[in-house]
């Protein structure tokens, strides 16, 4: 049976991690992007130069607002896990998702917003073990969505 995992990305400026995320998602079997704010959609050459074209085949849908997107998941069942470094964050790797579930991945600068924190079910991050305390956001979807996946 395939577990359904999602992912929501919002306020991603960089085309690139898009297009990045997207080749990694078919990779990783995620069932479908979900994009809000300002994150760029489909067809752009710069989403389409890192996808190779994933973009093409990967389910995926925008939605302007993204809070009532994930009200609208949780009233389905779809547990809400957001990846980011906070004080009630549980290690990715020690943490058992209850299927379906829904990664969110916030902006490349900011994170994840506060008010999306606050209705995520859990926040889960990545352990860094080096100086930085952040990997790139399509290198940490990476790690998470095989994470989420295992």
């Amino acid at each position: 049976m395939k577990k359904e995992v999602y992912v929501l990305l919002h306020n991603i400026r960089s085309l690139f991690n898009i297009g990045s995320i997207f080749r990694t998602a078919d990779g990783a079997g995620i069932s479908k992007i979900y994009l809000t704010g300002y994150t760029g959609c489909p067809p752009r050459p710069d989403i389409s130069k890192t996808a190779l074209g994933a973009d093409e085949f990967v389910p995926w849908e925008y939605h302007k607002d993204p809070v009532a997107l994930i009200k609208r998941l949780k009233k389905e069942g779809i547990q809400v896990v957001a990846l980011e470094r906070a004080k009630k964050s549980v290690d990715i790797l020690k943490f058992r998702p209850r299927y379906p579930v829904c990664m969110i991945l916030g902006n490349e600068i900011e994170g994840v917003a506060p008010a999306l924190l606050k209705l995520a079910d859990k926040i889960v991050e990545i352990p860094m073990r080096g100086k930085k305390e952040s990997l790139n956001v399509s290198v940490a979807f990476g790690v998470a969505a095989y994470a989420l996946n295992r």
